[in-house]
């Protein structure tokens, strides 16, 4: 991989993503407030989340169905114990919310979490050096990661709203070259949530080999569907009760 390679290909593919069809694997029709629990990630990441609010989570995550839980690093042992006998994944960040982390550290952060039960990280990008098209540094910030995660499902977060086209095309390019598994928007602490738009250029881009994550501001049925009905397979959402209610 070189600097050249990616830039060849970002352009290219930032050229004809537009003509590429909007892959769904989801039947959109047949969803409902209980069947679209299995496609959400029941999230807490707030800063002065307690102990009691994390148990309630897992109790709801449980109760409902969803896919995962995602919480910050200091509450995953606690939800790996609770969820132990359930489908209830477990996801947490890395690098979160900034992405500004030297990748030695996302990479060690990585590994501490897969070694302590994580079945799913959600990173986010280097978005300083995306936005100076630096892509071998984002491209190894991301591999880097997903080595050290083994075998967890590792999706990153791209932050869109920070992101012009070109660099959303580029964002989703070195992902997938890195190996991750899914595309994330937001991480919803900074500005705009997820949009229709920026789910079906995610999807456009990578088709089918890369999941996408719709994240932030997503607190109804209607906005949940209309997401997945864009490409999305994963949704991000702290309102998860209410709009499978």
């Amino acid at each position: 991989m070189s600097q050249h390679y990616f830039e060849k290909l970002i352009t290219q593919t930032h050229a004809e993503y537009k003509n590429r069809p909007l892959l769904r694997t989801i039947d959109i029709a047949s969803l409902d407030g209980e069947s679209i629990a299995s496609f959400i990630d029941h999230t807490l990441l707030k800063p002065d989340a307690r102990q009691e609010d994390i148990l309630k989570l897992c109790e709801e995550a449980k109760q409902y169905g969803f896919a995962s839980v995602c919480i910050n690093p200091t509450w995953l042992p606690l939800c790996v114990e609770f969820l132990e006998d359930s489908d209830v994944l477990v996801c947490s960040v890395v690098g979160f919310p900034l992405g500004a982390s030297t990748t030695e550290t996302k990479a060690l952060e990585a590994e501490e979490l897969v070694a302590l039960g994580a079945d799913e990280i959600d990173m986010v990008l280097n978005i300083g050096n995306l936005k100076d098209k630096d892509y071998l540094s984002v491209y190894d910030d991301v591999l880097q990661v997903v080595d050290a995660a083994n075998e967890a499902t590792v999706k990153v977060i791209i932050e869109t709203c920070l992101l012009d086209e070109e660099e959303k095309v580029a964002a989703c390019v070195l992902c997938k070259e890195a190996g991750a598994h899914f595309i994330k928007t937001s991480t919803g602490f900074n500005g705009p949530g997820a949009a229709l738009a920026d789910v079906e250029l995610i999807r456009r881009v990578v088709g089918a080999e890369c999941g996408v994550k719709a994240a932030g501001g997503i607190r109804d049925f209607s906005t949940a569907v209309a997401m997945l009905k864009a490409g999305a397979n994963r949704i991000g959402a702290s309102a998860s009760v209410a709009i499978v209610s």
